[in-house]
């Protein structure tokens, strides 16, 4: 996926202008962006503001970071229930 030439809290400031009455078409002229561009970050990030964004970031890192725990884990109780099937 392409990465995006702006960030979160660029993105967040640009739909803020939108909020605060400026007109779409001024707002994507201004910015270079295209109208769908707008509008798909208006649904993705409508009401969000960078603190909330920076802690859904942590969150998922964190979370990322425990499912690989437990996949560890998992691998590695199955391969100990397989030693201990073949002892007995």
């Amino acid at each position: 996926m392409r990465k995006s030439r702006f960030t979160e809290s660029q993105i967040v400031a640009v739909l803020k202008e939108g909020e605060a009455g400026v007109p779409v078409a001024d707002i994507i002229r201004k910015h270079g962006i295209s109208r769908p561009t707008y509008f798909l970050w208006r649904s993705k990030y409508g009401g969000a503001t960078v603190k909330d964004l920076t802690r859904l970031k942590e969150l998922e890192a964190e979370n990322a970071k425990l499912k690989r725990m437990y996949a560890e884990l998992a691998l590695e109780n199955a391969a100990i229930k397989d030693v201990l099937s073949r002892k007995l």
